[in-house]
């Protein structure tokens, strides 16, 4: 059996429910949308997916951040925020479907509030870490997937996309990364298409699009159980060229799995 499932920071849900909803329309093998930056409180999310069917969970905030999920299948919701991570911010939500836990995330950017924000960014890796192990010492099958605002390699990052100093590839952003995988995780795009560039957001100043300017900051990381059962993962650039898009695109992944 198959099992697809995909991340996309949506910026603003409420403002780009149509081209969610036309997406899932056009990709019915989807089983599991994690969506970001969803910019609503709960109890405000768009009712087209519920009158369609789809199972919908949010952790919501108003004006700023939110995480979400939308499921073709019952979802058991088992976190509302990232274990560990001190933080008021709407930037987590896990769930189990299938015997598999996927962690949707909108790790904060860094660039903003100083050396204090930066810091922040950095705690919540290492929560992320924490909630990793945790997950391996007990044998669960997981996936980490959303905007973790780091380019992880300079192939991540169009030649002068970011200035030099930028918090999405600052030193510390990178290792803090690694450490993350080097628990054991498997970062998908990049273990199907180990070479060469492929962006998932476009800034939309500068016509970052046109120039193909972009970063890979939207990410899929497997478990080990998973990462042997990946077949393959999409970035569907084409969502960036609709009528009034989100920066970002969705990326998805197929598991041979159960």
């Amino acid at each position: 059996m198959a099992l697809t499932f995909a991340t996309w920071n949506i910026n603003s849900i409420r403002v780009r429910s149509g081209l969610v909803k036309g997406w899932l329309d056009r990709n019915p093998d989807c089983t599991l949308l994690g969506l970001q930056e969803v910019k609503c409180e709960d109890g405000q999310f768009p009712e087209i997916f519920a009158q369609a069917g789809l199972h919908t969970a949010l952790v919501g905030q108003k004006g700023y951040n939110g995480v979400a999920f939308i499921s073709r299948r019952p979802l058991e919701i088992t976190c509302r925020a990232l274990p560990g991570f001190e933080d008021p911010a709407a930037r987590y939500i896990e769930a189990e479907l299938e015997g598999i836990r996927f962690g949707n995330l909108y790790l904060p950017n860094g660039n903003s509030g100083g050396e204090a924000g930066y810091a922040t960014k950095l705690a919540f890796f290492a929560a992320l870490r924490r909630r990793a192990l945790a997950f391996l010492q007990a044998g669960q099958p997981f996936v980490f997937m959303g905007d973790f605002n780091v380019c992880p390699t300079d192939a991540d990052c169009a030649p002068n996309a970011l200035e030099a100093y930028d918090a999405l590839k600052r030193p510390q952003t990178r290792e803090a990364f690694r450490r993350l995988l080097w628990v054991g995780l498997t970062d998908a795009w990049r273990a199907l298409h180990p070479d060469g560039r492929a962006y998932t957001f476009w800034d939309y100043q500068g016509a970052s699009f046109a120039r193909d300017s972009g970063l890979r900051i939207d990410l899929i990381l497997l478990s080990p159980q998973l990462a042997d059962r990946l077949v393959s993962v999409h970035i569907d650039r084409d969502e960036r060229a609709l009528e009034r898009p989100s920066d970002h695109v969705p990326v998805s992944a197929t598991l041979n799995w159960p």
